[in-house]
């Protein structure tokens, strides 16, 4: 079992996922999103390569507009 800090909150995973299937699981793939891995913010293109390790820390975020 995996354990992750993600937005602050503490997460489990069952079993290494990527960056971007754990978007997809938690319905979180957006066209304006940011992630960060550990403190380097990843490149779109990674999210499909990078494994999800235990004890890291995801900051995603989403732009929003408003006014």
């Amino acid at each position: 079992m995996l354990t992750l800090r993600v937005n602050g909150e503490t997460r489990t995973l069952d079993q290494p996922l990527t960056v971007l299937a754990y978007l997809e699981a938690n319905a979180l793939v957006l066209p304006f999103m940011a992630v960060a891995r550990n403190g380097d913010v990843l490149l779109k293109s990674e999210y499909a390569t990078v494994t999800l390790q235990d004890g890291d820390v995801l900051e995603i975020v989403r732009m929003v507009g408003g006014g």
